[in-house]
C-alpha cells in the first residue's frame, strides 16, 4: 500500500496548495525587502530645512537706487541691485555677439506684476562662475572690476551692471536664479 493511499488529500500531493505557499512566502518576502528599504530610500528626500529654503521672497522696498541686498537662497548668495540709469545703459550699450557667453541685458531679467520688464532690478546668484567665490560689487567701496559690476578678486574675473562675464578666466555669466516678482516690492526667488 502506497503512502498517498493511506492520507489521501495529504499536503505534499496538492499541487495548488502548494503553489500558494510559494507565492505566499513571496509575497512576504517582498513586504519584508521594501520594509527595510523604505527607511534608506526615504532617508535621501531633502531635509525640512533644505524644503524651507526652496524658495524665498524678498521684501525690495527698502532698496533705493544704486543700492545692492545680499540675500541667502539654498546656502548661496543672491544679489538683487537696484540699479542706476547709468548702469542700465551700461548693461544695454554693450554688444551680447561680442561677449563669452552672449546674453542681451534684456535675457537677464524677467517681467513684473504689470507684464513689463523691470530694468532698474537686477536679481544674480553671487557665485563666480569659475571656482565658485563671491564677487565684489555690492558695497560702498568694493573694487567693481573694469565694467562697474563685479569683480573676483581670487582670480581676476570681471562682469558687468548686467553680470556678464568681460574679462577674467571665468567662463560664464552669474547666473540668474528663478525668480519672479509677487508684487512691485516682493520678489519670490526659487
Amino acid at each position: 500500500m502506497t503512502d498517498s493511499s493511506i492520507h489521501p488529500g495529504a499536503a505534499g500531493d496538492d499541487p495548488n496548495r502548494r503553489d500558494f505557499i510559494h507565492i505566499m512566502a513571496a509575497a512576504t518576502g517582498a513586504v519584508g525587502v521594501g520594509a527595510v528599504a523604505w527607511p534608506f530610500i526615504d532617508q535621501m528626500n531633502p531635509a525640512a530645512d533644505t524644503l524651507a529654503l526652496a524658495s524665498i521672497d524678498v521684501d525690495i522696498s527698502s532698496l533705493s537706487e544704486g543700492q545692492e541686498l545680499t540675500v541667502f537662497w539654498r546656502n548661496r548668495p543672491v544679489y538683487i541691485r537696484y540699479r542706476t540709469a547709468a548702469e542700465i545703459d551700461a548693461a544695454k550699450a554693450g554688444d551680447a555677439e561680442t561677449l563669452r557667453d552672449k546674453q542681451t541685458d534684456e535675457a537677464r531679467l524677467v517681467a513684473g506684476p504689470d507684464g513689463q520688464l523691470k530694468p532698474q532690478i537686477l536679481v544674480l546668484e553671487g557665485v563666480c562662475t569659475h571656482l565658485g567665490c563671491a564677487p565684489k560689487g555690492g558695497k560702498v567701496g568694493d573694487v567693481k572690476g573694469d565694467y562697474e559690476g563685479w569683480f573676483c578678486p581670487c582670480h581676476g574675473s570681471h562682469y558687468d551692471t548686467s553680470g556678464r562675464i568681460r574679462k577674467g578666466p571665468a567662463p560664464k555669466n552669474l547666473p540668474v536664479p528663478p525668480y519672479a516678482y509677487l508684487s512691485d516690492t516682493v520678489i519670490k526667488i526659487g
